[in-house]
């Protein structure tokens, strides 16, 4: 595994304040996005996944060409598509009324709204996000949406505030990517997840090592692309966690749009939007979290 690659998920030569100096700049654009959001201005990223826009026309057509049909935005409140991510999680997900959904990354509500509608009255969806702008923008958009089977909570990816075995699904969308220990995000979404219980997450993977001057510009790590991980890196640190049926497809497609994100960069020769799944093992034979 090579260990710049998969920024701390060996942390060895890191310590905590790389870390947090790490996360608390891709906290601050993520803020500066959710405030663009909420002031109808443009996201003020000059190479990053947001789509954030005054025009809804332009969210629709980011949104569309990341998988998600016209019918799946005109469910949601106003403002809860951003025009984030690199995918539609929910495509793989094959969520089942009565099921727990936690989505990583939460951002204004999108993908959570959109599974609570899947996993009904019954179920119930859990959004984490360590911006507290956007947990705000959330929980306004649950509220205006009435959505009472959604919460969103304040914190990080790497230390989920979630009781162990509480998800049967595990959601994100062009998330993991950019945190600084992606090995222990693997451990914490095993943690969280029943036995049984599946990671259905779209997200930027490296299909070639990233050259140093892409992992050193802050606005590419913060656009989802100079922090990503080679898919084998991936595999790797999910497998270390204990999930089985690792799956990560490439969607070479995505270079479409990805190569939008940052056009003065050769980004594509290098990244590339992946779905990835994977199963907690459950020794009882059970499928779905343990519910047959």
């Amino acid at each position: 595994m090579s260990e710049n690659n998969c920024c701390g998920g060996n942390n060895s030569g890191t310590d905590q304040q790389t870390h947090d100096d790490h996360r608390q700049s891709v906290r601050d654009a993520y803020a500066q996005v959710a405030n663009a959001s909420n002031g109808g201005e443009s996201c003020g990223i000059e190479s990053s996944c947001c789509g954030v826009s005054d025009d809804t026309a332009i969210n629709t057509l980011i949104s569309t060409r990341l998988g998600y049909s016209e019918a799946d935005l005109v469910t949601v409140p106003d403002g809860a598509d951003m025009g984030l991510g690199c995918g539609n999680p929910r495509a793989i997900a094959s969520l089942k009324p009565g099921e727990v959904v936690v989505d990583l990354g939460s951002g204004g509500g999108f993908d959570c709204f959109l599974a609570a509608q899947e996993v009904g009255a019954s179920g119930q969806v859990i959004g984490i996000d360590m911006t507290p702008d956007m947990l705000s923008k959330a929980r306004a958009n649950a509220s205006k949406g009435k959505f009472t089977n959604v919460e969103f909570r304040l914190g990080e990816i790497e230390h989920l505030p979630v009781a162990n075995d509480t998800a049967n699904v595990i959601i994100s969308n062009c998330v993991i990517n950019l945190s600084p220990n992606k090995q222990q995000v693997f451990r914490e979404t095993f943690r969280i997840l029943q036995p049984g219980g599946r990671l259905a997450i779209s997200d930027v993977v490296a299909t070639i090592e990233l050259p140093e001057e892409m992992r050193n510009d802050p606005m590419l790590v913060a656009g989802c692309m100079g922090n990503a991980s080679l898919i084998e890196d991936l595999k790797e640190m999910i497998t270390a966690a204990g999930f089985e049926d690792v799956r990560i497809e490439p969607k070479d497609e995505s270079k479409d749009f990805i190569r939008d994100w940052a056009p003065d960069h050769n980004v594509t020769d290098y990244v590339v939007s992946a779905s990835i799944e994977a199963v907690k093992p459950d020794p009882s034979g059970c499928c779905g979290g343990g519910r047959c």
